[in-house]
């Protein structure tokens, strides 16, 4: 978000718009509360796919939408929301973003189709990519002192990694005790005790307001993100490479994209500072906390449907045995400071990632019967490895950046996380549906339409084993569960490869952790974030 920091506010404005003593920490807690809904609302449907798949039975790719359409319309506008901050003011958009996160909870909860619950996602994703630059651009403000605010951007960073892993968990308890559309009703009222909270606690603040915004391109980014992400998911739900329905979305997407980057270049004043991609850390890390977050929300949609379909376990059992997971994130988010001291980025990255494959690796033995020792070994890896890779990317990537760029660097760091889990449900969703749908082309017994409906879903695959009963329905549901636990071998290969190509591109980074000129000892602070020169502070409007 470029122009989130200008001269300093006069310290009397300053005092009176952050307030004294507790008062920014309980404005920290009202923040990371509402980064903990955004974040948890891209993970918390997916032990829901099940019973989503059931009640309004969706096809191959409008279940792909349904997960994935939240995240990619939060990524594809947090550009243009942050920016809009600046112009308006960000507690402004935020407490519009409250509003509009509520009201799409409800119309998704309540929702009687499939396209319905697209819309309402869609709707999420944008009252998301509203919430989320604000929320950080508020925290810069409210805590003037250097060390306060380096361990209140630790804390708010650490809310945004481990919120994609509780949302399994939520969304298990909620499944064991109402129905499907429980996990977007619990947003409404944290949304209506948020909102007043909010318009009393939070202090209102604008950016520079340099030259024109520029809404056409950020629209430009918006349009050219979803072409590219329809193509995959076209690709992945079995059409044809070859279809012009496949391969137009994918040529336009590419071209906007390509046109957004020349526009960039030539503006004075653009959304995004491009020249910061030609600092081979910046990019580096924008990089890797995309291919970490691919891995991690891909396998996790992947990994609740195994625990479901295959293994039979309850909603609220799949969350537990994916908590792990969340621990182990926790734990490596606390020690994340020290090992980027000790280790560096360069390590610290490469060695998440090598540590992540492994766990990868390890999670190749899953079968059709459970095993609980291998389930959590391999999620105690993922979860450590994971959250040390997107740590130590995360602060090489914001320290890299020029000062004055710093709420731009921001944006873009939000913006490949976010994007990062798109693809990675709509590219290993895909592999997943590649990998599924030929083993059940010929199923002994079973007539050739039953078998094409069995390969869109391990669901719809039960399903279709049901109505055909005796000795037919028996072979389809056995062979349908062996092609899923195939199909998740594959997708789990595909996924170590990504990640071992991740290590290969943390070789880039920094080998050592350069604290600056000045504030060396203040960027010791658990989760800092080193920069050459002090941020200024926002300006303040009354």
């Amino acid at each position: 978000m470029s122009g989130t920091t200008t001269a300093a506010a006069p310290p009397r404005r300053r005092e009176a718009g952050t307030g004294a003593g507790a008062n920014r920490w309980v404005v920290l807690v009202v923040l990371c509360l509402s980064l903990l809904l955004v974040a948890l609302d891209a993970t918390v449907l997916h032990v829901a796919v099940p019973a989503v798949t059931e009640d309004l039975r969706p096809g191959a790719v409008e279940l792909l939408w349904i997960v994935d359409v939240y995240p990619l319309v939060c990524a594809s506008l947090l550009i243009l929301f942050g920016t809009l901050g600046d112009r308006i003011g960000r507690r402004r958009v935020l407490l519009l973003g409250y509003a509009l996160f509520g009201v799409a909870s409800a119309v998704a909860a309540f929702a009687p189709s499939a396209e319905t619950l697209i819309l309402a996602r869609a709707l999420l994703g944008v009252g998301g990519a509203m919430i989320m630059p604000a929320t950080l651009s508020i925290l810069r403000q409210v805590f003037p002192d250097r060390r306060e605010r380096a361990l209140a951007i630790g804390v708010w960073s650490a809310v945004a990694a481990v919120g994609a892993a509780v949302g399994p968990l939520l969304g298990g308890f909620l499944l064991e005790h109402f129905w499907w559309g429980s996990v977007f009703l619990v947003n409404i009222p944290l949304m209506l005790v948020s909102l007043p909270i909010g318009r009393m606690l939070l202090p209102e603040s604008r950016g520079e307001g340099e030259g024109p915004w520029d809404v056409t391109g950020a629209l430009m980014a918006a349009a050219g993100l979803f072409g590219v992400v329809l193509g995959v998911k076209r690709l992945g739900g079995g059409e044809s490479a070859a279809s012009p329905f496949t391969v137009a979305p994918l040529l336009l997407g590419a071209a906007l994209l390509y046109l957004f980057v020349r526009r960039q270049g030539r503006r004075t004043h653009p959304l995004v500072d491009l020249r910061m991609f030609r600092r081979p850390a910046f990019s580096t890390s924008v990089g890797c906390i995309v291919l970490a977050m691919l891995a991690l929300v891909g396998l996790e949609l992947i990994a609740a449907q195994y625990l479901q379909l295959v293994l039979g376990l309850s909603p609220l059992r799949t969350g537990l045995r994916l908590l792990p997971l969340t621990v182990a994130a926790m734990a490596a988010g606390l020690a994340g400071a020290r090992m980027l001291r000790r280790f560096g980025p360069r390590r610290m990255v490469g060695a998440g990632f090598c540590l992540t494959a492994a766990a990868v690796a390890t999670l190749t033995a899953m079968g059709g019967e459970d095993n609980a020792r291998l389930l959590l070994c391999g999620f105690v890896l993922l979860g450590f490895g994971l959250e040390t890779t997107l740590f130590g990317a995360y602060e090489s990537m914001l320290s890299e950046a020029p000062a004055e760029q710093a709420g731009g660097a921001a944006a873009i760091g939000e913006t490949s996380y976010q994007l990062g889990a798109g693809i990675g449900i709509a590219l290993l969703g895909s592999v997943m549906n590649k990998a599924y749908a030929p083993g059940l082309a010929a199923v002994p017994g079973v007539p050739p339409d039953a078998s094409r409906a069995a390969g869109h879903s391990l669901g719809e695959a039960y399903e279709v084993a049901g109505r055909l009963g005796g000795p037919a329905g028996e072979a389809l549901r056995r062979a349908a569960r062996d092609s899923f636990v195939h199909g998740l071998h594959v997708t789990l290969l595909v996924s170590a490869g990504l990640l071992l190509l991740g290590a290969m591109m943390a070789l880039r980074l920094p080998r050592i952790m350069q604290c600056g000129e000045q504030g060396a000892d203040e960027t010791t602070a658990v989760g800092a974030v080193p920069s050459p020169r002090e941020p200024q502070q926002p300006k303040v409007s009354a």
